[in-house]
């Protein structure tokens, strides 16, 4: 019985993991979506240019590039996933002041 109840608590515990580490990844993936959408946005809007998009978007590989080699060993570690947000966080202060800047798109 005391096995029993052993088993069924750490499959709980496994399970929950798996729920956390699958919630985080879809969070950086959601920003990384929406960032990617925001610049688009901004080319057609005529708030950014198109060399201040061209960086942005070296940006978002270089923080693409970052998540591929955090997962190629098969864990993403607290450190790893801290840095990518740190990246995720400068590149959504870009966007924001590169849109919100007097620079615009010439017509």
């Amino acid at each position: 019985m005391k096995l029993k109840t052993l088993l069924l608590g750490l499959t709980f515990v496994l399970f929950c993991t798996v729920g956390f580490a699958q919630t985080a990844k879809k969070k950086v993936n959601k920003k990384q979506t929406n960032q990617k959408q925001r610049i688009t946005q901004g080319v057609k809007s005529g708030t950014l240019t198109k060399k201040e998009a061209t960086k942005l978007r070296a940006q978002q590989k270089e923080i693409a590039k970052t998540k591929h080699a955090a997962k190629a060993d098969g864990v993403v570690t607290k450190k790893e996933r801290a840095v990518i947000h740190q990246k995720q966080k400068s590149a959504n202060q870009n966007i924001v002041r590169k849109k919100n800047n007097d620079v615009k798109k010439k017509k």
